[in-house]
């Protein structure tokens, strides 16, 4: 009875933690375009500075959003429009391309977003996130995030809108 208990508590756990991992919202722009996006995680924290990100597409399309802290002000950090670089854990580095930048809440969030290549998608899906290099305007120059945390996040939310994408071809 205790075993079944156990291993029926263990699929309940387990079970809610992979539907969790790909919780996907929806948000509608003024210009009514749709984009979908999962809640975002954090990579990297100390008492100076974090990085939160996730994953945005709007189904032809991959971003990865990122919000730094701290940020430039308003004024300085719309005239970040460099590229990312980011490191994987096979060591190839990907460049990816500046999308756009948005200050949200009363602009007390930054978020940069920038798009991967249709040909990176593959590696970025095969393999961990280590770093990323942000160039965060003149005054800073770039920021390198090593990722402490969540290595995988990026990884498991390309997996889930990858797969989404699979079951709807197969239907």
């Amino acid at each position: 009875m205790i075993r079944t208990c156990v291993l029926l508590l263990y699929v309940l756990c387990y079970g809610v933690e992979s539907k969790a991992q790909c919780e996907v919202l929806s948000r509608v722009y003024p210009d009514g375009s749709l984009v979908y996006s999962m809640a975002p995680v954090k990579f990297f924290w100390t008492e100076d500075k974090a990085l939160y990100g996730n994953v945005v597409t709007d189904k032809e399309n991959y971003f990865l959003a990122l919000r730094p802290v701290p940020f430039p002000d308003k004024t300085e950090g719309k005239k970040i429009k460099e590229d990312l670089v980011l490191t994987l854990s096979n060591e190839q580095m990907i460049q990816l391309s500046h999308y756009d930048t948005q200050y949200m809440d009363n602009d007390s969030i930054m978020e940069l977003m920038y798009l991967l290549n249709k040909k990176d998608i593959e590696s970025a899906h095969q393999f961990e996130a280590m770093s990323v290099k942000i160039h965060m305007g003149q005054d800073e120059g770039i920021r390198e995030y090593v990722f402490k945390l969540h290595k995988t996040a990026f990884q498991d939310q390309l997996d889930c809108f990858l797969s989404e994408g699979k079951d709807k071809k197969k239907e």
